[in-house]
């Protein structure tokens, strides 16, 4: 597969790789070079530096900057796409004949373009876009952003039959999402792709009890940040277990609410390595959501690398991981399995398990291959 190229475009500058979406769309790259795949890359820059690292992974990269601000809001074109536009980047695009790989409806401003019109084109959804942005709106408590999430939500579920009509080919990154796509659009081609992760084995620490529960998650976005208020509310306030929750730039709101117990800690925006050692030392960790839509990469961090691990019923939608996880919805059922998890050693035997449900549908190298042999 030497000879192969492809063009991928990015909603941001996909290293380092510490969040959510950013962390598929590295992996996946390193997992594509790996098997000798050549990736032309094009990002688009927000809130984050160009850098030499991409180099490593991909045979060109190309940066572009994004358009925000009043102008690009007005128009009837969702803002994260209007604001992704570029005439610099359809210039790079029409050097070559190559296949372009859109990552999320966010970078397909030129996925209708005439000039580009016999193009394979493959779209990558982050999730089923206007459902994600509609639940942002159900958990955002500023006016200002739930006015903007829902607005959003409402031009994106125009525009994605848009995008689709030029999509050859469908990659989602869960079940439910699949599913949304192929009774949507059943004349067009979907797999289940699940997201790419950092892990090449399941590495997880055995042995020895740890002493605290972690929660952890881009507190920035507000479905996170409500999921941590929820549980300090009904579960952490209500445990005697060291409680820890940790992620980027959490609120005021949450900040304050943590200082009112004496068992919750909250560490802010903390660096790469401390977040794996935080999620492999935990004795217990817990992840809920209440945004059914996309695969949270905080879960598959949590499988290869975490102890024991509670989840709600709604993250385990579209993942088929539901055997490898202790499954609670209601606060007295999580508390209650805090209680004996707490006290039960993660064994040889349970990391054996915890393969068997990961591999070889988790695998990055498995999942490259699929999705090369869809693209070429």
């Amino acid at each position: 597969m030497s000879q192969h190229y492809v063009h991928v475009i990015t909603l941001n500058i996909p290293y380092p790789a510490n969040y959510g979406g950013v962390i598929d769309m590295y992996h996946r790259l390193r997992a594509l070079k790996n098997i000798g795949i050549n990736v032309i890359l094009h990002s688009f820059e927000y809130n984050r530096p160009q850098t030499d690292e991409l180099l490593k992974v991909c045979s060109k990269v190309y940066y572009y900057p994004r358009i925000t601000g009043l102008r690009s809001c007005l128009s009837t074109i969702p803002y994260n796409v209007y604001s992704r536009r570029s005439e610099q980047l359809l210039e790079d695009l029409l050097k070559d004949e190559y296949p372009i790989f859109f990552e999320g409806l966010h970078t397909t401003f030129l996925i209708n373009h005439p000039k580009l019109r016999n193009r394979k084109k493959i779209l990558r959804p982050c999730n089923v876009e206007h459902e994600y942005y509609a639940e942002l709106g159900k958990a955002e408590y500023s006016l200002h952003k739930k006015i903007f999430f829902f607005i959003e939500s409402m031009r994106l579920k125009r525009y994605e039959p848009k995008a689709i009509e030029h999509t050859d080919l469908i990659i989602a990154v869960s079940k439910h999402d699949q599913k949304h796509f192929i009774d949507n659009y059943p004349d067009k081609k979907s797999l289940f792709i699940p997201c790419f992760h950092e892990f090449d084995h399941v590495d997880i620490k055995t042995g020895d009890i740890s002493d605290y529960i972690l929660y952890h998650g881009n507190l920035s976005v507000s479905e996170n940040d409500y999921a941590a208020i929820w549980l300090i509310n009904n579960v952490f306030s209500k445990t005697r277990y060291k409680c820890i929750i940790a992620g980027m730039d959490p609120s005021k709101r949450l900040k304050k609410l943590t200082k009112l117990h004496d068992n919750i800690s909250l560490i802010p925006n903390p660096s790469q390595d401390e977040m794996r050692e935080l999620i492999a030392n935990a004795q217990l960790n817990i992840l809920v959501t209440f945004q059914g839509s996309g695969l949270k990469l905080k879960l598959l961090h949590a499988l290869f690398s975490g102890r024991h691990l509670i989840v709600n019923s709604t993250m385990m939608v579209g993942t088929e991981l539901s055997n490898a996880c202790t499954i609670a919805d209601s606060p007295s059922e999580i508390i209650k399995n805090c209680e004996e998890l707490m006290k039960i050693p993660f064994t040889g035997e349970d990391k054996e398990k915890r393969e068997a449900h990961l591999l070889p549908q988790y695998s990055n190298t498995e999942q490259a291959k699929i999705l090369a042999s869809a693209i070429f």
